[in-house]
């Protein structure tokens, strides 16, 4: 991006991540229901790059496991994500590069939603109302310079040839 010399958050905190989860035998046969539920829906976004950043979602502790909710019976996926800093001119993009994840990535039956975690951000409700807005969305996702923007972020960091 043509602004990535001046960065942000120059040096921002590293967290350790989870790993992988472990397959279990349920998780291999096909004859069992495995409802989605919010370490499959972390497993989608964690490894989301930074827009800004060589480092995922996880590693910046934006996204958590804790901060996503689940309701298969309603068909609903709220994920809350929290900038590493306050006023982060990121936010949206990185709120809407979760949501082309999960809107990807998870049955067409889920309403995903999306939105940063109260108090974290000095533009939260200004951001929120934009992931929110369906036509905003469906505008930004059509728009080719923003969606090869998007598209960079989903590519995990370490598959992005170290550039």
């Amino acid at each position: 991006m043509s602004g990535s010399d001046r960065l942000e958050n120059v040096n921002p905190q590293i967290h350790s991540t989870a790993g992988q989860r472990p397959v279990t035998a349920a998780e291999l046969d096909n004859s069992v229901t495995d409802p989605i539920d919010a370490r499959e829906v972390f497993d989608l976004v964690r490894d989301i790059a930074d827009p800004e950043h060589p480092l995922t979602l996880e590693q910046l502790n934006v996204v958590e496991q804790e901060l996503i909710e689940v309701d298969p019976a309603a068909g609903l996926v709220q994920v809350q994500f929290t900038p590493t800093i306050p006023h982060c001119s990121m936010a949206t993009l990185i709120g809407l590069s979760i949501k082309v994840k999960l809107e990807r990535s998870l049955p067409a039956r889920f309403k995903i939603d999306v939105r940063i975690t109260p108090g974290s951000h000095a533009s939260e409700r200004a951001v929120n109302k934009q992931l929110a807005d369906k036509e905003r969305v469906a505008a930004a996702t059509e728009n080719g310079r923003l969606l090869e923007v998007v598209n960079q972020c989903l590519v995990p960091p370490a598959a992005a040839g170290g550039a």
